[in-house]
């Protein structure tokens, strides 16, 4: 079954002109998919017309998930510094209706699934760019969602970190198995955590091609040494190089 499906869409701005399209991406239930390409080709954008907060000047935008069934994670932590921790992940429970002490309950188990144990009560001050973020996933996975979006969230981390949360992130997926679609610049990284990568031109991004990444998800130990992981980086990489050529 489809999660969601972006059909020849385009999306035009004031003064910019286009920004997208033609675009066509489909995500399954369940499945993984990276977007990678160049800055300004648009993956932003795709990403806000799968999360519903746009619509497409043209094409057609279809989910089976609703709104609130979907979380987005920024490149920002965007946490609420005068909460703590909990009530910053508690916080999407509360304004769906939940009562104040359940809400704090499922956000203390979902901070220990993101191994923030123990840290419920730090304010965002407190804790550092790896441990914000983490903040950040537990608040997006706290309401089980059917769609997960990630916009480029580790960018400013290091590497080491970059490398530990896409541990996690797998191995939540594999825990709560909701499709996600993950933005970023990061060839590596995309052929690591995605079972596709889907490839887009220079702006206005087009969709220049997919690969899909043979092995398991989450990944086994040294799947970056594999034959397939570096067959899969490599043949995103020459989709890339093509982009630009084709846009140029």
């Amino acid at each position: 079954m489809t999660a969601v499906a972006l059909s020849a869409v385009e999306v035009d701005y004031p003064k910019r002109g286009r920004a997208l399209g033609p675009f066509d991406l489909s995500v399954g239930e369940g499945e993984i998919v990276a977007l990678v390409g160049p800055s300004g080709c648009g993956k932003s954008t795709a990403l806000r017309l799968l999360a519903g907060l746009e619509a497409p000047a043209r094409g057609e935008a279809r989910r089976s998930v609703g709104r609130g069934e979907t979380s987005v994670v920024f490149q920002a932590p965007t946490l609420a510094p005068w909460l703590d921790a909990a009530s910053n992940v508690a916080l999407p429970l509360e304004l769906s209706g939940v009562p104040r002490r359940a809400a704090r309950e499922r956000a203390i188990e979902a901070l220990a699934r993101v191994g923030l144990a123990g840290a419920e009560k730090a304010r965002p001050a407190q804790l550092s760019g790896g441990m914000a973020m983490r903040v950040s996933l537990a608040r997006a996975l706290v309401t089980e969602p059917r769609l997960l979006l990630l916009d480029e969230p580790f960018a400013a981390l290091d590497e080491i970190t970059r490398r530990t949360l896409a541990d996690d992130v797998l191995a939540l997926w594999a825990a709560l198995k909701p499709a996600i679609v993950f933005v970023t610049h990061n060839v590596e990284e995309a052929a690591y955590m995605a079972g596709r990568v889907a490839v887009i031109t220079r702006g206005p991004g087009r969709l220049a091609g997919e690969v899909q990444v043979e092995g398991a998800l989450p990944r086994p130990p040294h799947f970056r040494a594999t034959p397939q992981f570096r067959e899969a980086a490599e043949a995103v990489s020459d989709l890339l190089a093509q982009g630009m050529e084709a846009s140029a």
